[in-house]
């Protein structure tokens, strides 16, 4: 699967499943524009990376503000004279059962998640159709799917996400532009490491496969979409959980 040449965009790609998408993309041979709301981590990670690769810069962008968004796709074009793929990661989490949600918690996820990733989606898709190619992937989630107690904001976003990737699939279609979405389970990160022992087993025992992923089964999906290898795939969702959703 290789991405010898291809210019990547990845948002909240400093950490977590983002850097690990970024770590696996760089690897295939992709340069990378790494976004995140963390100047200094956004920086680091592609100082890190651009020592033993092709070129990576990092950039400060805070995706719920659209100005930035456009400022941030701007340079990424002076800077690398084009766009081929874009991997749409930045996410935050505000848990809380739904009738204690606070306008606040349920707005921050929705600007970020959803209004943040139509923002980077329609900044890109403008320079993607001049070139009549591009390739989105979104970062979902599969609690869109099945829902999560305490997660209305979050499982509201995502749901949104995919809805969204279906219908920019559609319309951009006719340019050369594919778009798909992934919807990862229950991943080893640094978010589900604060899970008690009795939280991570009642989630384990929702996993037919019995295993958390890891970000590293994450990366190799992402990667496989943004490659030729899926040339004939758009407007799909494909679950990485280990059978927790299985449609």
């Amino acid at each position: 699967m290789s991405l010898e040449g291809k210019i990547v965009l990845i948002t909240g790609g400093a950490q977590g499943i983002g850097r690990q998408i970024g770590e696996r993309l760089h690897k295939g041979g992709a340069q990378l524009a790494i976004a995140d709301i963390n100047a200094d981590a956004a920086k680091a990670t592609a100082a890190e990376l651009s020592a033993h690769g092709p070129k990576c810069s990092g950039y400060a962008c805070n995706v719920a503000e659209s100005a930035q968004v456009d400022a941030l796709v701007e340079a990424v074009l002076k800077d690398f004279g084009k766009l081929d793929i874009l991997i749409n990661n930045a996410g935050i989490t505000r848990d809380g059962l739904l009738v204690r949600m606070s306008d606040e918690a349920w707005n921050a996820v929705l600007n970020i998640n959803l209004t943040g990733a139509f923002y980077v989606l329609r900044a890109v898709a403008r320079p993607m159709m001049k070139a009549r190619s591009g390739v989105i992937v979104n970062i979902a989630s599969v609690v869109a799917l099945i829902g999560n107690a305490g997660q209305a904001n979050y499982c509201a976003a995502k749901a949104g996400l995919i809805g969204l990737t279906k219908s920019a699939a559609r319309e951009l279609a006719g340019r050369g532009i594919r778009v798909n979405a992934v919807a990862p389970g229950f991943i080893e990160t640094a978010m589900t490491a604060k899970l008690n022992e009795e939280q991570r087993k009642a989630m384990l025992a929702t996993v037919p496969l019995g295993r958390p992923g890891t970000t590293t089964d994450v990366a190799g999906v992402v990667c496989f979409l943004a490659s030729d290898d899926a040339a004939y795939l758009t407007g799909q969702v494909i679950s990485i959980c280990g059978g927790m959703a299985m449609a």
